[in-house]
């Protein structure tokens, strides 16, 4: 990923994100691994939102500089 993070808040759900991307890829190659790869897109899903989140509130706190 080239995104910089922003907090350690950030980086950790990168990170998490990281590892769900890596967990995917991996267990894509498996069969019978289906319901699996559901949870996991939606968990991937769900930090991602979070991600969102934390994005939006520290952009409201130190806006970019224009």
């Amino acid at each position: 990923m080239s995104y910089e993070p922003g907090t350690t808040e950030c980086r950790v759900l990168i990170n998490s994100k990281d590892a769900v991307e890596t967990m995917l890829l991996n267990l894509g190659r498996l069969q019978g691994t289906e319901p699996i790869l559901q949870q996991l897109r939606q968990v991937h899903q769900q930090l991602e939102e979070l991600h969102d989140q934390r994005r939006q509130q520290v952009e409201a706190v130190h806006p970019a500089a224009s």
